[in-house]
């Protein structure tokens, strides 16, 4: 909206306007001329122009407000609310396509098989770096992130800040870094805010699942970047697990307006001093969702650039050409992310650490797992619980228990049955293909 200004004065010079008949607005009429000047798109009540999403209307009301205000003199608050909103119906779409093909920058569109052109679409997102294949290598960029990561950990990096530059969920992915503090990470997300603008979000994850309107905020953005991720478990992670892997329209909800159906194609990237956990999902589908890397200590003798931001920012040109590079291994690799064995071992202790159970079942000497042996769900529990004791651990509740092993019957070859026998005709539930090696206590 940045050449609003000039075109007004343009349109003012040329002579009596269409939609002023001496005593009133035809608001239909003003709403025709204002998009054949500046052409836009109405979806789900959000502007898009060539240059994306219109975050902020403030410039078209402005816009509005200069061109009624010589010919009204009362009501111009309500009359320029007004015509935004006939101009949100005369612009209206029911939809706009997404495309994975091609990246919006900032001097023009550069498509991953053709390269680039000039010409510029309406689009859910431009980002602010421009394309410039001569672009220098960015050398402060690349010296940052082999003090922050391990080598093997920078492709996996690379490839999903790739892959935010692009509206896909396809790689059903988020990208935790973690570390004890002091290594840097938040750097990531100002690098970030150079290539993305304002097509990423800033916020908490945990908001997700305990918003109602926190969902709608994700609507045509790339990143929440969550730059202090809490430690408290979630109460759920439906939400963000639908997000994650989100393949059709969702329902959205705004405070004060019915509910709709948007999409959502929203990455979700976490830095902070541990991992996601959940209170109740102890599922190996939230955790397989995840992809985490840990931050190198900071060594004892480095001596912090207080202006590294604003330098590797100016290198944004060439991080975009870096992450573009990652992007195209990725959907080479079929958007399978490069995994490290490092990664692979945070992700085996994240599950550990969420659900004891999986360390409970491969311990020695309190159960054994074969052909023919079987035990109640109150006597294995009870085991767990003892084990948990034993360990200094709290136990998770029986219900979960039972759940993930019923879950997991062919991960440790058992079977849930209600027809395990404890003597006098009595049978209940339990597992046939696991024994209990130690007797559990039971308060009376």
């Amino acid at each position: 909206m940045s050449n609003m200004n000039n075109k007004q004065e343009i349109t003012r010079e040329e002579g009596a306007v269409l939609w002023f008949d001496g005593k009133k607005i035809n608001e239909a009429v003003f709403c025709e001329e204002f998009i054949k000047d500046f052409p836009m798109v109405c979806l789900n009540n959000t502007f898009f122009t060539v240059d994306g999403m219109v975050s902020d209307e403030s410039a078209i009301k402005q816009e509005i407000y200069n061109r009624i205000k010589p010919y009204i003199v009362t009501g111009l608050s309500k009359r320029v609310t007004s015509i935004v909103d006939v101009l949100k119906l005369e612009c209206a779409v029911k939809s706009m396509p997404i495309y994975l093909d091609r990246i919006h920058v900032a001097n023009g569109t550069y498509f991953l098989k053709q390269g680039f052109t000039e010409k510029k679409m309406f689009c859910r997102n431009r980002l602010p770096v421009a394309y410039n294949p001569d672009a220098p290598k960015p050398e402060t960029w690349l010296r940052f992130l082999s003090e922050l990561l391990n080598d093997e950990d920078i492709p996996t990096l690379q490839e999903f800040i790739g892959y935010c530059l692009i509206p896909s969920t396809k790689g059903q992915k988020m990208l935790l870094l973690t570390g004890k503090g002091g290594e840097g990470k938040s750097r990531i997300g100002l690098v970030l805010r150079a290539l993305l603008g304002d097509n990423m979000n800033t916020g908490s994850i945990a908001k997700i699942e305990t918003s109602p309107f926190a969902r709608a905020d994700l609507e045509n953005e790339l990143v929440l970047l969550d730059d202090d991720l809490k430690l408290e478990a979630l109460p759920q992670t439906n939400h963000i697990k639908a997000i994650i892997t989100a393949e059709l329209p969702m329902d959205l909800e705004k405070k004060g307006k019915q509910s709709y159906q948007g999409d959502l194609y929203v990455r979700f990237l976490a830095l902070g001093n541990g991992t996601l956990q959940s209170l109740y999902d102890r599922s190996l589908g939230f955790f397989r969702r995840q992809i985490i890397l840990t931050a190198k200590e900071k060594a004892a003798d480095r001596t912090d650039d207080p202006y590294i931001a604003e330098k590797m920012c100016l290198e944004a040109e060439g991080i975009f050409l870096w992450a573009l590079e990652g992007l195209r291994r990725l959907i080479q690799n079929d958007y399978r992310f490069t995994i490290s064995d490092a990664a692979k071992q945070n992700m085996e202790s994240a599950v550990a650490d969420g659900n004891n159970v999986i360390e409970f079942l491969a311990s020695e000497g309190y159960v054994r797992f074969a052909d023919g042996v079987y035990t109640s769900s109150k006597n294995l529990y009870g085991v767990y619980k003892l084990w948990c004791d034993d360990n200094a651990l709290p136990p998770l509740s029986q219900r979960s228990f039972c759940a993930y092993l019923k879950q997991n019957e062919n991960t440790y070859n058992v079977t849930y049955t209600n027809k395990i026998s404890i003597g006098r005709g009595k049978y209940v539930r339990g597992f046939v293909g696991i024994e209990a090696l130690q007797v559990p206590l039971f308060k009376n």
